[in-house]
């Protein structure tokens, strides 16, 4: 199967020379990363938060501003 990709310049000029000092063709070396990223699992460990994370009386009943959230996570 034939595509066509954009690659940045510079991302490509790097692609070139690790091909290169590999004596291998770029293909091969694309190919490589194609089935690393195929090949990694799926489910990936999610980062859960502590629930509730603000308490309300109904759905939709909370009333917050930016500041308020910065407060609540952290934000400089």
């Amino acid at each position: 199967m034939r595509t066509t990709i954009d690659i940045p310049d510079e991302t490509y000029r790097e692609l070139k020379i690790k091909a290169a000092r590999e004596g291998k063709p770029v293909r091969q070396i694309v190919l490589r990363g194609i089935h690393r990223e195929l090949d990694e699992p799926v489910d990936r460990p999610v980062r859960k938060l502590a629930e509730p994370i603000l308490e309300a009386h109904a759905p939709g009943s909370i009333r917050i501003d930016n500041d308020r959230i910065y407060d609540l996570i952290g934000f400089p």
